[in-house]
This record gives structure tokens, C-alpha cells and sequence, in this order.
């Protein structure tokens, strides 16, 4: 499942494997070679990889094993300095550090209230019926600290004698503090620090401890934790002289250092557990965390201590010994990172290029398919009007034979009743015949439009000689009009009405075409005329 290098190779996972890969990456941020080895010991159950992410999870002895060969002697042996033996209270065992190579202890995460849970509320009834006795505990608990205020030797002499720690003498004095979230507790211990010490460049997370230690886990950089304890003597001096003097602000601040700074009043839950897990001792205190990928792929160790009130020299030698003296591992992960990211990002454009080569390959086939659909569409109209003009020239032609054989007789020569009419062809050939006077006009149209099939022009022999038939479906429409030059008349053959009553005693008239545009100027010409009337 992975390489000879150690890294993992992600194409030799299933795919089910690989989308569980994707969904633990996109909730943690963990790179490949870290996450593989977590869902494996996982057995690749997202959710249990995901609680041991955040929670931690027992240590893999071969692995530590591993790599405490492989940890540098120099580094083991100047990370054992790091630590303040006499600062650490009796019950510190040397299990727990060493588990990790180079002694290394670490970096404990708390269990916190969370964000979406509401604080606790008694009833109003209840409230209102304990408020005598909520008045007479902060009467007492305010006579106390002005009590201690005027003696300060009374507070110092009671923690000498009942206990030994100061966290175990204060007992999780909260009491008076609102329990609030951990984003909110921090917001509140920044405004506070301001109004105390005013003004300041210290760039404390405003967030929990656990997503401050989550932050410097993911970016690689050092935690710095800053708790204090407002009822400690030696706080205010510490912090004005120590933690705010100029070069120890300029250090945290530089970029080059990678140092993220987290703070906390251990009068709160939250800073008072992480107290406690980082078993200090004195106040104020101070704790560097960092990533230690020699301990392990999520390994956040404590590599330095700064208890008590100490000088802006003594101070900044520690801050710089720890951070100095871990900062080599943490440059090859986050070199090895931009490699990995790099090359994941080159993969992602290959792949981006890829598919809009893709993109561009469809599109060009669909357009050819569009094209060719088009050309055969067009094909297709073209044979089908090809068909359409050829059918309805034969369907012509048969109507002309049909209504030449159904045209009336031209009237006698001494019928003095008959209608001498002379037409003018297209062709300029002048045609004189004689109507019946009660003939249609339509009769005169029909003379016209089949002149060449009585003359015998259009259609052979055989089709001359048989009976045509009227074509079926077939709707004729006459393609001239007959017009009376002097003066201009048309004789449309829709009006209908007979010869002599449309023409007369006789007449002359000349046939004129009628082609798309005079239908259409005719058409906009008769509009305009029925609007007028």
C-alpha cells in the first residue's frame, strides 16, 4: 500500500478506500502520507480516524520504536535540557515522555463545552428563591479578597499549608466568571489583557486551545501558551516587563519564527484545564508545542517550559533555544508539503488540461455531427422540394389536359350573341376567340392557361389522346391576370361574374405574370383600400 520511500501510493487504493482518503483529507487537512497510515490502523473507517485525529490514539510502539532509531542523537540529548526538572511536581512520572524519542511529552488536548451548548439556567422560581443566599456567598467572597488585598502574606501562608500546587489550592476558582465558549473565553481574555496592560502588538489566536493546537498542527509552526493567573503577585510585573518588553514582542511577531500565540486566565474552565494538562506549577507560565514528526504523523509534543517569573533575557534564550532546536524536522515537512502540494497542483492543471482537451474534442465532434445532421437535413428539403415541383408540374400539366377537355365550345361564327375577346400572350402572340356571353370569366382563364395543350404544344400524342382526369388533392392556382390596357381594368378571376358582364360587347387584354412581390404589394395595397372603405 506504500512505496519503498514511505509514501503512500494512493493508486494502488480501492476506490472505496480512496473516497474515505478524500473525505478524512477534506475534514483534517492531512496530507497523503499521513492520512493513509491513520485509516489503515482505522481499518479505514473515516469517523474512527477522524476521533483519533482530533482525540489522539495509543501509541504505535513499533513506529515510536522506529522512529526513535532514527531521531538524531544531538536532538534527543538537547531536547532533554529543555526541561526544567525542578519545575515539574512530583507525580510527573518518566512513562509518559519516554514514549516518544528524545523524551518528548505530549502536547495534551482537553475536552472543552461546546460551542452550541447552552449554559446552564435555573429556573426562575428557583433563582429567586436561592438569591438571599447567592447575595450572602458574594458578600463573603468579595470580604475575603479585600481581606487578602489588605494582608497579602494570609493568601501565600494558606496555599503553604494546604497544598502544594497552586492549582490544587484554587480549586477551579471560576466562581463570579461566566462559563462561555472557547472562542468567546479567548475573546474575552484579549479584552481583558488590553484593559490591564493596554494597548499592545501581541498576536493572541482569538479560539480555543484545541483549534489554536489544531492550527499550528496544519500550518507547522510553534505554540506559544500564555497563562496567567490575575490573583498571582508576580503576574503584573511578568507580563509588563517579560512578556510585553520590545524584543520578545518582535520575536513572537517576526514571521521567520512561525509562532502562533495563544493566552488564557486560569480563572477560566477551559485555561484552567489546559493548566492542569500541561502540569504547570507556577505562575505565570509559559509552553511551546510544536508538530514532532519524528514522535509520530499528528505528533504535537511540549519542547519547552518557562514557569515563574522570569527575566526578558532568560525569557527569549528558551523561546529561542526550543524553537531553534526544532525548526530543521519542521522545514523538511513543510518542504516535503509544498512538494506535495506542488505536485498537486501540477496534477490538478494536467488534469485540467486534460479535460478541456476533452472538451474541445467533443465539441468538435458535436459540431461535426451538427453539420453533417444539417447537410443531410438539407439534402432531404432539397429532394423533397425537388419531388414536391415535380409533382405539382405533373399535376399541372394533368389539370391542363383535364380542363381543356371540360372547356366550353367556342360559339359559331354567325352567332351574333358571342363575345369577341383578343388576348395578348406573354409570349406576344395575339389570340382572338369568341365566349358564350353567359360563360364564367373563369372560362377565358382557362382558355389561357391551356392554349399550348389545345394548340397542341405541351404533352405527347398518347397523353393528347386520352381522357385525363382531374389530379387528386390537387389545388390550381393561376399564375397571371388578364388587364384591360386603355383604360387599365383587371379582370380578377376570384370576382367571378360572366363574360359580358365583366368585359362587354368584346375587349382586348394582355396577360401579365404574377410573380411573389405583386402578390405581396397586392396584398398590402387591398388592406390599405379596405381600411379606406
Amino acid at each position: 500500500m506504500s512505496s519503498q520511500d514511505g509514501s503512500a501510493d494512493i493508486g494502488e487504493l480501492s476506490s472505496t478506500q480512496q473516497e474515505a482518503l478524500q473525505t478524512y483529507m477534506n475534514v483534517t487537512g492531512q496530507e497523503p502520507d499521513a492520512a493513509v497510515p491513520l485509516l489503515q490502523r482505522s481499518q479505514w473507517n473515516v469517523q474512527i480516524a477522524i476521533s483519533k485525529f482530533f482525540d489522539g490514539e495509543g501509541p504505535d510502539p513499533v513506529e515510536e520504536a522506529r522512529a526513535a532509531l532514527n531521531a538524531p542523537q544531538e536532538i534527543r540529548r538537547t531536547q532533554n535540557l529543555m526541561y526544567d526538572i525542578d519545575d515539574l511536581p512530583p507525580r510527573a512520572s518518566s512513562s509518559t515522555s519516554s514514549s516518544r524519542p528524545g523524551g518528548l511529552e505530549p502536547a495534551p488536548r482537553i475536552d472543552t463545552q461546546p460551542e452550541d451548548q447552552p449554559a446552564f439556567r435555573p429556573p426562575f422560581i428557583l433563582s429567586l428563591l436561592f438569591s438571599p443566599l447567592n447575595l450572602l456567598y458574594r458578600l463573603l467572597y468579595n470580604s475575603f479578597r479585600l481581606f487578602g488585598t489588605l494582608f497579602p502574606f494570609l493568601p501565600r501562608w494558606l496555599n503553604i499549608t494546604t497544598s502544594s500546587s497552586p492549582l490544587q489550592q484554587r480549586n477551579f476558582t471560576t466562581s463570579g466568571r461566566r462559563a462561555l465558549a472557547p472562542k468567546d473565553t479567548a475573546a474575552r481574555f484579549i479584552r481583558e489583557f488590553e484593559e490591564e496592560y493596554g494597548s499592545h502588538s501581541l498576536p493572541f489566536l482569538e479560539n480555543g486551545y484545541n483549534m489554536a493546537l489544531e492550527k499550528a498542527h496544519q500550518e507547522l509552526k510553534f505554540l506559544v501558551v500564555v497563562l496567567l493567573s490575575p490573583e498571582h503577585d508576580e503576574t503584573n510585573t511578568w507580563v509588563r516587563e517579560t512578556l510585553l518588553f520590545r524584543q520578545v514582542v518582535e520575536y513572537i511577531n517576526d514571521p521567520n519564527n512561525q509562532i502562533l500565540l495563544w493566552g488564557g486566565n486560569v480563572q477560566d474552565s477551559e485555561a484552567y484545564q489546559v493548566a492542569n494538562s500541561l502540569r504547570c506549577t507556577k505562575f505565570p507560565f509559559a509552553s511551546v508545542i510544536v508538530h514532532t514528526p519524528n514522535a509520530g504523523s499528528n505528533a504535537m509534543s511540549i519542547i519547552g517550559r518557562i514557569p515563574g517569573n522570569t527575566n526578558p533575557s532568560e525569557f527569549l534564550t528558551k523561546l529561542r533555544t526550543a524553537i531553534s532546536q526544532n525548526k530543521e524536522p519542521l522545514d523538511r515537512v513543510r518542504a516535503r508539503r509544498t512538494e506535495q502540494q506542488a505536485s498537486r497542483t501540477l496534477r490538478q492543471e494536467q488534469d485540467s488540461a486534460y479535460e478541456r482537451s476533452l472538451a474541445q474534442d467533443r465539441e468538435r465532434a458535436r459540431q461535426r455531427r451538427e453539420a453533417e445532421a444539417a447537410r443531410q437535413r438539407a439534402e432531404e428539403e432539397a429532394a423533397a422540394r425537388l419531388a414536391a415541383a415535380e409533382k405539382r408540374a405533373a399535376d399541372l400539366q394533368q389539370w391542363k389536359r383535364w380542363r381543356a377537355q371540360n372547356l366550353g365550345p367556342e360559339p359559331a361564327e354567325d352567332n351574333t350573341n358571342a363575345i369577341r375577346v383578343s388576348i395578348r400572350l406573354p409570349s406576344g402572340e395575339r389570340v382572338i376567340r369568341k365566349f358564350a356571353p353567359d360563360a364564367d370569366l373563369e372560362e377565358v382563364y382557362a382558355f389561357v392557361e391551356c392554349y399550348e395543350v389545345l394548340t397542341g404544344g405541351e404533352g405527347d400524342e398518347d397523353e393528347k389522346e386520352a381522357t385525363a382526369t382531374e389530379p387528386v388533392g390537387f389545388e390550381h392556382k393561376y399564375g397571371f391576370r388578364l388587364v384591360s390596357p386603355m383604360p387599365r381594368t383587371v379582370y380578377e378571376v376570384e370576382a367571378g361574374g360572366s363574360v359580358r358582364e365583366r368585359i362587354g360587347r368584346g375587349g382586348n387584354l394582355l396577360v401579365e405574370m404574377i410573380d411573389d412581390e405583386d402578390e405581396d404589394s397586392e396584398g398590402e395595397n387591398g388592406d390599405v383600400d379596405n381600411e379606406n372603405l
